[in-house]
C-alpha cells in the first residue's frame, strides 16, 4: 500500500513542505510492521536510516553503564533515527516497539536524493535538528551539574 501523502502533511517535519517533496518522501518510504517489544533499531548499530511512527508507540532506550535507561516514548507522527539521514554513526540508542507498531522507513541514500531535487525539505529540517540538539545539550549540562 503506497504511503499517503495526508498523513505525511500531519508529521511537524513536513508540514511546510509542498505537494511535490511530499511525493517524493511517499514514494521513498516503506512501511514496516513491528510486534510489542521487538526492536526496531539498536544501539551501536549503524544506522541506515529514519522512522516515522505511523501507527503504535515505540520507547527509545539508552544502555548506560550496564542499565537501560528510557529517554522517551513517542506516537503516531513522530520520527527516530533521524541523525541516520545525516551520517553514518552508530545508533545512540534503540527503539524498542511498546505496542503493535507501525513505522515508514526512509532510507539515507533516498534521503539524500530526495533533499538534491527537493533542497527546501533540508531548510523545513534544520530547526528541528537544532531543537533536538539544544535539548540533549540541556540534557547533558543537568547531569554534570548533578555530579
Amino acid at each position: 500500500m503506497p504511503v499517503s501523502t495526508e498523513f505525511l502533511k500531519k508529521v511537524s517535519w513536513f508540514e511546510d513542505l509542498d505537494q511535490k517533496s511530499l511525493d517524493a518522501i511517499a514514494n521513498a518510504a516503506v512501511e514496516q510492521r513491528y510486534q510489542p517489544g521487538q526492536e526496531i533499531v539498536r544501539q551501536g548499530d549503524t544506522g541506515v536510516g529514519a522512522f516515522i511512527i505511523r501507527s503504535g508507540k515505540v520507547d527509545i532506550v539508552q544502555e548506560k553503564g550496564g542499565k537501560e535507561v528510557k529517554l522517551a516514548t513517542l506516537g503516531p507522527g513522530e520520527v527516530f533515527g533521524e541523525m541516520a539521514l545525516l551520517d553514518e554513526f552508530p545508533r545512540s540508542a534503540s527503539a524498542r516497539a511498546v505496542e503493535p507498531t507501525t513505522a515508514l522507513g526512509i532510507q539515507r541514500w533516498h534521503f539524500r536524493g530526495i533533499l538534491e531535487s527537493h533542497p527546501q525539505i533540508a531548510l523545513a529540517l534544520l530547526p528541528i535538528l537544532t531543537r533536538r540538539i539544544r535539548n540533549a545539550e540541556a540534557q547533558h549540562a543537568e547531569v554534570t551539574a548533578r555530579h
